[in-house]
């Protein structure tokens, strides 16, 4: 007998969403100087959450005058004091986390068990931990006594929308910095939020400043000459135009990329952990994560097996409203994501491949993808290949170890990989050969500020978290 869910909504009322909003500058929220505003729509409803100035050249000269401006006494406060506020900004999202979980599933389409129990903790976690470092930049290995770059231009994606802010403003402010955000147009409230706790913390003015925008303010940020450091996550294509734009400057930069990882299961691998694992690795967050194991690397010799209890977890995951607590996979973040899903799942059906998903009845509005796995994938397969950057899995077979390394590292990308095995040496041999900027061993998507995270080849360079991520922030 199987037993129902109850719906167990989290409340909307925690958080209040005001009609529209002005761009962040100078510790002020102000219109866009020609009055171009969008809308943001709430991908699980369609419904008009807010409007949202758009800013223009001129919006981003002032942002990043009053961000200069700032940086003069910013930069000169000892480490402790920045750290003061740090640490402040860390208790305040805390405080205020039901708030801006409830925000980020609403903005996002993600379901609010991972907003509310992965994204906020990590989010403060940042912020403590480049807290801990502001005062200690001497002692992290890059000189006795490094110096901050002067203003940093960072433009973050739509998947993780507070906690890329986190990612790229906590070392930022702790180097001695100052910040000008741009975040993704289809979820900028969160940042908005963020710069409200900015001002609860008693930040100094112009320390962040947030943009809203399309793709047009993203890039006059990256091109603005006053810009010292460059920061940016998101698609290969975007990342590449914006190295071309950089390439010739002095401006620092850091590309966090796509990805296309290899999540490796051996014959000895426990398999109902790996399912778990393999789960987590492709639906968490509806598959928009630039690490996700989208390729399955399974050895022949249990495929059988693991696709058989793999399939029955995949039938047991509950689409639908990302503020009920018992959601596993809510809504594709947009329309035009959504469409590309479709696009290069229905490529994997015409290249050959089989399709499978669980039985599964979708919302009727809003923009939803079923979980789906493909059988008989080839490494030619454009599925195999590109970034789907949804919930969909390409399982490919190997026989050897060595086999398993070809075919995870026939890619352009490098961002991550797992692997699945009980043999100790055989993961430290295969973290060896795996050309990948993070190698996770028996789990999957697991993040921790003390860690770095990057990529190599199409994935990106630089790396975010540690003691490494302060390097890009820092004259050395």
């Amino acid at each position: 007998m199987a037993f129902e869910y109850a719906p167990a909504p989290e409340s909307r009322s925690v958080v209040d969403i005001a009609p529209s909003y002005g761009l962040f500058v100078d510790g002020e929220f102000r219109p866009a100087e020609d009055g171009k505003v969008f809308k943001t729509v709430s991908p699980s409803s369609e419904e008009v959450l807010s409007e949202v100035a758009q800013a223009g050249q001129s919006d981003v000269d002032a942002a990043v005058r009053a961000a200069r401006k700032a940086f003069e006494k910013w930069s000169a406060l000892p480490g402790a004091e920045r750290a003061k506020y740090l640490f402040r900004i860390a208790r305040i999202i805390q405080e205020r986390s039901r708030e801006l979980a409830v925000l980020e599933s609403l903005d996002n389409g993600k379901p609010i068990r991972e907003s509310r129990d992965a994204d906020l903790p990590l989010v403060a976690a940042h912020f403590f931990y480049y807290a801990g470092w502001a005062d200690k930049l001497g002692h992290a290995g890059f000189g006795s006594d490094p110096k901050p770059l002067g203003v940093a231009g960072q433009v973050i994606p739509w998947n993780f929308p507070l906690l890329m802010l986190a990612w790229k403003i906590a070392p930022a402010l702790a180097c001695g910095n100052t910040v000008v955000l741009k975040p993704a147009e289809t979820t900028p409230l969160s940042a908005l939020f963020f710069a409200d706790i900015c001002r609860q913390a008693g930040l100094p003015k112009g320390v962040v400043n947030i943009l809203t925008g399309d793709g047009s303010t993203g890039a006059a940020l990256v091109a603005h000459p006053d810009v010292n450091k460059v920061a940016f996550t998101g698609s290969t294509e975007v990342g590449k135009a914006i190295a071309r734009t950089v390439a010739g400057t002095e401006k620092k930069l850091t590309l966090e990329l796509g990805g296309k990882a290899a999540n490796i299961v051996f014959e000895d691998a426990p398999i109902d952990q790996a399912v778990e694992g393999i789960v987590n690795g492709i639906f968490f967050n509806q598959g928009h994560v630039c690490c996700a194991g989208s390729r399955l690397l399974v050895q022949e010799s249990v495929q059988d097996e693991l696709l058989e209890a793999l399939k029955r977890r995949m039938s047991t995951l509950r689409v639908g409203d990302p503020l009920d607590k018992n959601t596993d996979i809510g809504a594709i973040n947009s329309a035009e994501q959504l469409a590309r899903i479709k696009s290069l799942a229905d490529s994997g059906e015409a290249e050959g491949a089989e399709r499978w998903a669980p039985q599964c009845e979708l919302p009727s509005t809003g923009y939803w993808f079923a979980p789906t796995l493909f059988t008989g994938v080839t490494q030619a397969h454009r599925i195999a290949r590109e970034e789907i950057f949804g919930p969909v899995l390409s399982v490919l077979t190997f026989r050897t170890p060595a086999e398993a390394v070809e075919k995870a590292n026939n890619t352009p990308y490098g961002l991550s990989a797992g692997i699945w095995t009980e043999k100790g040496s055989r993961i430290l041999w295969m973290a060896d050969k795996l050309r990948a900027g993070v190698v996770w061993a028996n789990t999957f998507n697991k993040f921790d500020p003390t860690s770095p995270f990057g990529g190599y080849k199409e994935s990106g360079f630089g790396r975010e978290g540690g003691r490494h991520g302060l390097e890009a922030y820092l004259n050395v």
